[in-house]
């Protein structure tokens, strides 16, 4: 696998490791569909959950998990201070624990200063930090090791603190920690904690909100002033799950906010969480995922590994069947081909495809081999994705241009096939390499007098 990609992600290291985001505060889109650079760049928002990072890493292993993720193109990090598995008592790698007493308005500095460790760490790489301030069975301990810790007033307080500690660090804040609120008493949370975010960091970073599974932020906070852009977690249910659903539906809504899917299902993850009756998601399962979702209107994608978020070892005790060191796990096959995802998209003008599903002349059942569409706004450029490799018919006569470009993407090793010139006029199907589950393919067409990227085709 390493000699295989061994140029492409030499190049990225480079790239990432040369990439200083020092002031580069994000910001949402004039036409709030994407998440953009203060000097106005599109930026692909490629994540990854490393929920315990902060929690169970020594600094060493967290710089060999962060240059990992900086090589192959990923760009947030997803990680929780007040963490999910025990991150109240057990202590990190230093023996220190986040609050004094489990208090939210007595910070214990010691913790904290690790944290500030891997927040600048991952700046020098061109990374940001998605922080969840905390694991949301800190004020609804609906399952999980608690204990309820929250008010509004300490959760004001604990907001403020952070806001103010990384208020010029790279962050986009991350609320709720897999967990829906219940009542009155955990939306006033929330809010709280939001607020105090807001206040202390002085509206400087971006923020959004993590639900439980099959959940979507939308669903209690989409029209509050805080709430920058949508996150939805698709989680690890069935394969074939249409995750795309929740991005058409929150693409709809009014206001218009940016939407993305924030947990979809992870490498390596038991399959509906019963591994011996269904087996575990494989890269396949994140690709359909991936695609799936940005081709529905996402301003991004996050990937997941099942060993990584919780950074298992020999001699921890598994959640969920994990069973791969994380180690190991950093170069499974998924993250590599996140990583193409991206590349891909930046090559062309990402942020100005609109989803288009009347593109698709052919039969397309909402199945595991659904077909999903994109068109440019100035109508120059069609994307396809395929995920079982099936045969597709288009509505040519929607793009401009007598004379196309018609050409596929790989999205398993990230290589651009078979560059033919065709006519606008053309009704025949464009029929990919291979077809079967896990032969997923995108096809691009547009105009042939446009070049978009070095055309280096296999």
């Amino acid at each position: 696998m390493m000699n295989k990609h061994k140029l492409l992600f030499f190049l990225l290291v480079i790239f990432c490791f040369t990439n200083s985001i020092k002031g580069q505060e994000l910001q949402i889109s004039d036409d709030n569909r994407f998440i953009k650079t203060k000097e106005g760049n599109p930026f692909f928002y490629l994540g990854d959950t490393a929920w315990e990072l902060f929690h169970r890493l020594n600094r060493e292993d967290a710089d060999l998990y962060l240059e990992n993720r900086a090589s192959k193109g990923f760009t947030v990090i997803q990680a929780v201070i007040l963490a999910e598995l025990d991150g109240l008592r057990d202590p990190n790698p230093y023996g220190d624990v986040p609050l004094d007493n489990m208090d939210p308005e007595t910070p214990n500095e010691s913790y904290f200063k690790h944290v500030d460790y891997i927040v600048n760490k991952a700046e020098s790489l061109g990374l940001y930090i998605g922080i969840l301030p905390t694991w949301g069975d800190k004020f609804n301990k609906k399952w999980g090791q608690g204990p309820e810790i929250f008010t509004p007033d300490n959760a004001y307080a604990f907001g403020k603190y952070l806001g103010r500690r990384y208020k010029d660090d790279p962050i986009i804040w991350i609320l709720g920690g897999d967990r829906n609120p219940n009542d009155d008493e955990d939306l006033n949370i929330i809010n709280a904690m939001a607020r105090g975010l807001k206040e202390g960091d002085e509206g400087n970073h971006l923020m959004t909100y993590h639900p439980q599974g099959g959940e979507n932020s939308s669903t209690w906070f989409h029209e509050e002033d805080w709430l920058d852009f949508n996150f939805f977690q698709s989680g690890h249910g069935p394969k074939d799950a249409p995750n795309f659903e929740h991005t058409v539906k929150n693409r709809d809504l009014i206001p218009v906010k940016p939407t993305m899917d924030g947990e979809p299902r992870y490498e390596d993850h038991p399959v509906r969480f019963r591994p011996g009756e269904y087996g575990w998601f494989d890269d396949f399962d994140i690709r359909q995922a991936g695609y799936w979702s940005m081709f529905s209107g996402s301003c991004g994608h996050t990937y997941g590994n099942h060993n990584i978020w919780q950074m298992w070892q020999e001699g921890r005790n598994p959640v969920s069947w994990a069973r791969t060191h994380w180690r190991r796990a950093l170069d499974h096959s998924g993250a590599y081909q996140m990583g193409y995802m991206k590349i891909f998209f930046e090559a062309y003008p990402w942020q100005n495809m609109r989803p288009d599903q009347s593109l698709i002349l052919n039969f397309n059942p909402i199945n595991g081999a659904y077909q999903v569409a994109m068109m440019s706004e100035d109508n120059k450029i069609i994307f396809i994705y395929t995920p079982y490799g099936k045969p597709v018919k288009i509505d040519l006569l929607r793009i401009n241009g007598s004379e196309l470009f018609a050409y596929w993407f790989n999205p398993r090793d990230g290589k651009f096939l078979n560059l033919n010139k065709i006519d606008r006029s053309y009704t025949g199907e464009f029929i990919p390499h291979s077809m079967g589950r896990g032969s997923d393919w995108v096809l691009i067409i547009h105009e042939a007098d446009k070049k978009y990227h070095d055309y280096t085709i296999h």
